[in-house]
């Protein structure tokens, strides 16, 4: 048995128990929670919300859960809130939760099955979406909300509409300050940070391409800094097999990560997590979607005038699946497929240097 099991054990079981004794709600939001298990990128994208429970709460505790290593990235507590680690496959991480005090609201974003840890947590009322695959994921879901159906709206104010009250005000310099991370030595400035890596090789653009626009960003007069996550330096040898720009591939932490992407002049990235980084640090960001939706990663409401752009081919005939965290939108159009279902990424392959160059330059920034 490992431990994901493990944490199934301890949360189902605290879960069950508790709901014998589960107080009723009070008027009182004292304390919030938002629980979820999501990859970083979706993590940075609850920010609306986050600052949406700020702006309705100004006196509440808010909790967020995250992966381990994105923990750091919260300890000067944006919006007043308190990251805590959390990670099915760490059993320690949910016993360490579940020594909180209780909580009277929550939000469960994503997977409903964390309405559990809500419960487990003591929470005495938990918001979730409706509209998910099992029903004993709701057992302890008090209130659900339906997935904007019609209209394409950002997942990041779709999760904000979870909570009631006026919108937070738009998203500035300033409201999310940067954490320590220890001294590395960084590119010459001005610079660009083309981060290579993905969460899947059919999120990975051609090392060609890549090759190619870093030497016109450099004859631009732009230093280059390749990223990428540990694991994938060989995705980077692939991109500048004679090493000619350094590589910080494998090689930071998320906190590090974050003062790499903030002093850049530009961040180009696939669709993965970093690329939602450079929009919390305002740096330029160009992101590259191939099997990804990009009217759900916009800026929306919240993010206004982050400088992001989106390059993608849309429509795209093999984009054709409409599920979001199992839930059916007619507007959505993404493809989940695995490499194993997929030999070629061609709408990753079909985006061209040109078009990201495009993208670049309606930025209109002297230094790009």
């Amino acid at each position: 048995m490992g431990e994901r099991f493990n944490t199934r054990a301890i949360v189902v079981s605290r879960a069950l128990a508790g709901s014998l004794a589960r107080r009723s709600r009070t008027a009182a939001n004292d304390r919030i929670l938002v629980a979820h298990n999501l990859l970083l990128g979706d993590t940075l994208s609850l920010t609306p919300l986050l600052a949406k429970l700020r702006a309705n709460h100004p006196a509440a505790q808010i909790t967020l859960l995250a992966s381990p290593a994105a923990v750091p990235l919260y300890e000067r507590h944006p919006y007043g809130v308190q990251a805590l680690p959390f990670r099915p496959s760490d059993s320690g991480t949910a016993r360490a939760l579940l020594e909180e005090p209780p909580f009277d609201l929550a939000y469960v974003v994503g997977d409903n099955r964390y309405s559990w840890l809500a419960a487990a947590m003591g929470a005495r009322h938990i918001v979730a979406h409706a509209g998910d695959t099992s029903w004993t994921k709701d057992i302890f879901v008090d209130e659900r909300r339906e997935y904007e159906a019609v209209q394409p709206t950002t997942w990041g104010d779709m999760v904000a509409a979870l909570a009631d009250g006026l919108a937070p005000p738009t998203y500035a310099r300033g409201q999310w300050l940067a954490p320590a991370a220890e001294p590395f030595d960084p590119p010459r400035k001005p610079y660009a940070v083309l981060h290579v890596g993905a969460s899947t090789p059919l999120k990975q653009w051609l090392p060609a391409r890549w090759r190619e626009l870093a030497a016109r960003l450099e004859s631009r007069g732009l230093a280059i800094a390749w990223s990428a996550g540990r694991g994938e330096e060989s995705v980077v040898a692939e991109c500048d097999p004679e090493g000619r720009h350094p590589s910080y591939a494998g090689r930071l932490s998320l906190a590090q990560l974050w003062h790499l992407v903030a002093g850049a002049a530009l961040l180009v990235a696939p669709d993965t997590g970093v690329a939602y980084l450079g929009r919390v640090v305002l740096t330029p960001t160009v992101t590259l979607f191939g099997p990804g939706c990009a009217p759900l990663c916009g800026n929306g409401e919240f993010w206004g005038d982050a400088p992001w752009r989106a390059v993608v081919i849309d429509p795209f005939e093999c984009r054709d699946q409409r599920l979001l965290f199992r839930r059916r939108i007619e507007w959505v159009r993404r493809c989940t497929r695995s490499p194993t279902e997929c030999a070629e990424p061609r709408c990753m392959h079909a985006l061209s240097v040109e078009a990201v160059l495009e993208a670049i330059a309606s930025f209109r920034r002297p230094e790009l």
